[in-house]
Parts: C-alpha cells; structure tokens; sequence
C-alpha cells in the first residue's frame, strides 16, 4: 500500500473512495478537484518531474492562493517526499502491505 492511500484511509475514505481517487490524481486530469487543489497537483508534479523549471511566478501563484506560510509548507513538504521517493528507490525498500498510520486497534484482551 502506498503512503498515499494510506493516509486517505487515515482521513476516513473507504477502499472504493481511495481507488477512485487515486486514479484521478494519477490520470492527470485534474479537473474535478478545486483550482488551488490543481495549482498544487500542478506544483507537486512539476517539483517531482522538473524543480529546475519552478519559476518565482509559480510561488507568487502559490503565495496568492495559501498565503507565506502554506506555500513554505508545500514547498518542504513536497521537497521532503520526493527526498524519502528517491531514498527508499535507490535502497530498493517495499511498500509496507498494511497501513502503518492507522493507530492500533484495541481488543479487550489487549487493555
């Protein structure tokens, strides 16, 4: 399971939810989230793909729709997965087959 999934089902989606919309954002057509959703998705893409090719007006467009301090969260936060991508690539690490973020579920035998 991939860290995305896991954490939508964190967020509460079911499987079906997460199949369909991980299937949207990996089509890249984007059309049915919200303009800032796309401004990311767009952003997120071009750091992943090309951050040489971000330009101050892609951040001015990122400072307009989330403010100074949202858009240094994206930017880290964006830099920081692809960071952890190409480390667990390179050590050739597994996905985990269970979601690890979800908090363990307790049995009254366990309490």
């Amino acid at each position: 399971m991939g860290h995305s999934e896991m954490l939508l089902a964190v967020a509460g989606m079911n499987e079906s939810q997460i199949a369909e919309r991980t299937n949207k954002l990996a089509s890249g057509d984007w059309s049915a989230f919200t303009p800032a959703e796309q401004l990311v998705f767009r952003f997120a893409h071009r750091i992943a793909r090309d951050p040489a090719s971000l330009t101050d007006a892609d951040v001015a467009d990122m400072r307009k729709a989330f403010g100074i301090h949202r858009t240094a969260d994206l930017i880290w936060y964006g830099g920081w997965c692809n960071y952890m991508t190409r480390v667990a690539d390179t050590f050739q690490f597994p996905l985990e087959r269970e979601n690890c973020f979800m908090p363990a579920k307790t049995t009254p035998q366990s309490k």
